[in-house]
């Protein structure tokens, strides 16, 4: 007689792994001083619909900058040096996954690094990169403002924004920034890129922020709604984010300046700079300049 063969027990079902999409962030890119604090907090006002000004000290809701200390020590599991330049970039690949890692179909990440290599380490990896907005100002005009913030002499700004190995170093609460020469800086986003990146200029952010904000928003795949659109450019206005500073400080500011939002004027390089400085930074980025309107 032959025996029945036993029945396998069924098995339970496969669960198929979720992929994770590390392809999500959108970079807020500038030089240092040219107008992403204000984008920033223009999408924050927009983005979350707000009714009333978003605080100004709650901006990092929208996303996180790449030089954030914080996260580099969260990813280390304890203390760090950030002057050390070699640690803080080996420590950055783990940053910028850890942020991609988190399930969302967009992370905003500000930054002021160049796009470049820096120590074999590739600052803005293509591989995480979903696209970017990068905003560019009038050199002329970001020199007395870089200065102010950082406690520098017009002289020494234009020089710094001349060198390829300039950086904004470490302190407590950032790692090292890697800026460069603020012509090659531009070209690094605005050239050829392997991810679609929209190029904005400070000064028609300022003259036409209905359209400037409208193609940033069409950029990153967000419908535009008129009024909500201007209700968060007036919730973002000089005006109003000055206010928020004079009542409640703001975090982003530097120990050596004042104030962050001093003015934001286009054009007022022409009350400040020198005509030796004048002329030493349209020799140096004459021809970037002249590519983004900014000499005839």
């Amino acid at each position: 007689m032959v025996k029945p063969t036993p029945r396998q027990a069924p098995r339970a079902p496969q669960k198929t792994p979720t992929r994770v999409n590390r392809k999500n962030i959108v970079w807020l890119a500038s030089y240092p001083k040219s107008g992403n604090t204000w984008t920033r907090i223009f999408l924050a006002n927009y983005l979350l619909n707000r009714q009333e000004p978003m605080p100004i000290n709650q901006v990092h809701r929208l996303g996180i900058g790449d030089s954030i200390a914080k996260t580099y020590r969260m990813v280390a599991g304890g203390p760090i040096d950030t002057r050390d330049l070699r640690g803080m970039l080996a420590l950055r690949p783990k940053v910028l996954n850890g942020i991609t890692g988190n399930g969302a179909d967009v992370n905003f990440v500000k930054t002021h690094n160049i796009r470049d290599i820096a120590m074999g380490v590739e600052l803005v990896p293509a591989p995480l990169t979903k696209a970017a907005v990068y905003i560019l100002r009038n050199p002329l005009d970001v020199i007395p403002s870089y200065a102010r913030h950082y406690g520098l002499t017009h002289e020494q700004t234009a020089e710094a924004m001349e060198r390829d190995d300039h950086l904004a170093q470490g302190d407590a609460e950032t790692v090292p920034q890697y800026l460069g020469n603020w012509s090659r800086h531009v070209k690094s986003w605005t050239g050829r890129t392997p991810f679609p990146v929209l190029a904005l200029r400070y000064e028609d952010l300022k003259a036409d922020p209905e359209t400037s904000f409208s193609r940033l928003l069409e950029h990153i795949g967000v419908p535009v709604d008129a009024e909500r659109l201007s209700r968060a450019i007036r919730f973002s206005s000089f005006e109003e984010v000055s206010r928020q500073e004079t009542e409640t400080g703001f975090v982003e500011k530097s120990p050596t300046a004042e104030r962050f939002f001093h003015g934001g004027r286009s054009g007022g390089w022409r009350e400040t700079l020198t005509p030796e400085i004048i002329e030493r930074v349209t020799k140096a980025h004459g021809s970037t300049m002249r590519a983004h309107g900014y000499l005839p």
